[in-house]
């Protein structure tokens, strides 16, 4: 037999074939690879979703416990635990992304378990609490909210499923292969800081009724924020990502300064801040998108040039 051998151009391009193969995402292989590191963060996430249901789930029985306890926990120290398992959600679900970019460790795989998990964390977790909380007797049970309760949260929930599905379509490779999405602002609000505001709100809600102001109130402003948070998320209006803050991120000593004031104030007055934050990040996408000048009114654009820039 006649073996030819491989010019240095021939194996070149064979190299670069190999490599173009395992590094498309819509390999088997790659696809499905599960990674340690990112999709232990992904798991953590969907424990604390899973371990904040239960503890709605516990609210509720304690509410109607004759000794208003279950597991020797009041109702309030249920929800307590359910909202701050819910940012403990938020922190991992920041984590896996984070540590899949860092390491270059990326995969379809990856990508559907995060949703997976998010609509369990900030999707069922938070509708169970709104729902549980509405209808707790501290809060006056309104008949009528047993009506059309489920609807609100199910809209809610609807909208956050909707939100993740059409994430994991924009930032599919197919739409942009060999290209990654220039700009780093989520399109809609991400469902991580609605489930946060949803969540925060709650705390807020507790708040008041260990100081025995009204909660009756304060209470029905909870299904109203949810369907606003809902039509945020499936909306155009864009929110930063942070996506842009890394280990190598440098800034003012002003900056800094007020940083570490709002981290402080949020650890002695977490109630009432982490509400305002909440909030404000809300509200400043919006004055952002309004500000914002419409396409309709611009110059047009001339085209870019074909170098960097």
């Amino acid at each position: 037999m006649n073996f030819r051998r491989r010019t240095p151009a021939e194996r070149a391009q064979r190299a670069a074939e190999e490599l173009a193969r395992r590094e498309d995402p819509y390999n088997v292989t790659q696809a499905s690879r599960i990674y340690f590191l990112p999709n232990l963060m992904t798991a953590g996430n969907l424990f604390c979703g899973f371990m904040a249901i239960v503890n709605c789930i516990q609210a509720r029985l304690a509410e109607t416990a004759v000794t208003g306890e279950y597991l020797g926990h009041t109702p309030a120290d249920h929800y307590r635990y359910a909202v701050w398992l819910i940012f403990g959600a938020a922190a991992f679900d920041a984590l896996d992304g984070r540590l899949a970019r860092m390491g270059g460790r990326e995969s379809l795989f990856g990508a559907e378990f995060d949703s997976i998990a998010d609509v369990v964390s900030f999707g069922v977790a938070p509708t169970l609490m709104m729902f549980y909380l509405i209808l707790s007797p501290t809060t006056g049970n309104y008949e009528w909210f047993r009506n059309i309760g489920w609807a609100i949260g199910f809209v809610y929930l609807l909208c956050a499923a909707m939100r993740l599905a059409r994430f994991n379509v924009i930032t599919n490779p197919l739409l942009r292969p060999g290209k990654k999405e220039a700009h780093k602002d989520f399109v809609g609000l991400p469902v991580p800081a609605a489930a946060g505001t949803v969540a925060a709100l709650v705390l807020f809600l507790l708040k008041l009724a260990e100081s025995d102001k009204s909660l009756k109130a304060w209470a029905l402003a909870l299904p109203c924020l949810m369907l606003l948070i809902g039509l945020l998320m499936m909306s155009t209006v864009r929110y930063p990502s942070g996506k842009g803050i890394d280990l190598q991120t440098k800034m003012k000593l002003r900056t800094f300064a007020a940083a570490l004031a709002l981290a402080g104030l949020i650890y002695f007055f977490k109630e009432y801040a982490l509400l305002g934050v909440c909030l404000s990040y809300i509200f400043f996408g919006l004055i952002r998108h309004w500000r914002r000048p419409s396409s309709s009114h611009l110059p047009p654009v001339p085209n870019p040039p074909t170098g960097n820039v």
